[in-house]
């Protein structure tokens, strides 16, 4: 996994709960905490910062990393303001994700192994969100999802159909956007 991923939780952690508590997930989950961006570092490092988190902030692993997920988005709209720009809701930008921001990860972060998204859009408006990556990591996409919406000052609702975490081959979500 990219440093860029592990600065990001550090800033929201950082941001939200302070440096002491940093440090004490650094602490717990037994690793050195020194990230650079284009650093590569394994996906267990994450895992174990997260059940650090987990455990330490009374939430799930999977509150966790959708907690964090949106966290990170506003932090990555600062930093890569012209992933954005494109896009005048969250709609567009979710559905832009294996086109035009996960190519332009690629670019910036050398070795970035993105998730892959199958998307579906429903006569009802919503989208059908297919998630493969062997992180398993749906819960950070579903932050990401409601970070997006923020952004653009909209509401989704995402509904895990099937998940990875729970036996299935790939994780399906609903998006619905709240009018």
């Amino acid at each position: 996994m990219k440093g860029v991923v592990y600065n990001l939780f550090e800033e929201a952690v950082v941001e939200k709960f302070g440096a002491d508590i940093w440090d004490d997930l650094l602490d717990d989950a037994g690793v050195a905490g020194a990230y650079t961006s284009l650093g590569n570092y394994t996906d267990d490092e994450m895992i174990a910062l997260v059940e650090a988190a987990a455990a330490k902030l009374d939430m799930t692993s999977s509150d966790v990393l959708r907690w964090f997920g949106e966290q990170a988005m506003p932090l990555l709209k600062q930093r890569y303001p012209d992933f954005f720009l494109p896009h005048n809701s969250s709609r567009s930008f979710v559905l832009s994700v294996n086109k035009i921001i996960h190519p332009e990860v690629r670019k910036l972060y050398s070795g970035a192994k993105c998730p892959f998204f199958h998307f579906r859009e429903t006569p009802e408006g919503n989208v059908t969100m297919g998630y493969e990556s062997s992180r398993r990591m749906c819960d950070l996409a579903h932050g990401f999802i409601k970070g997006a919406a923020g952004i653009f000052c909209e509401e989704v609702n995402v509904t895990h159909h099937t998940c990875m975490n729970h036996g299935a081959d790939k994780c399906l979500m609903e998006i619905k956007w709240v009018s």
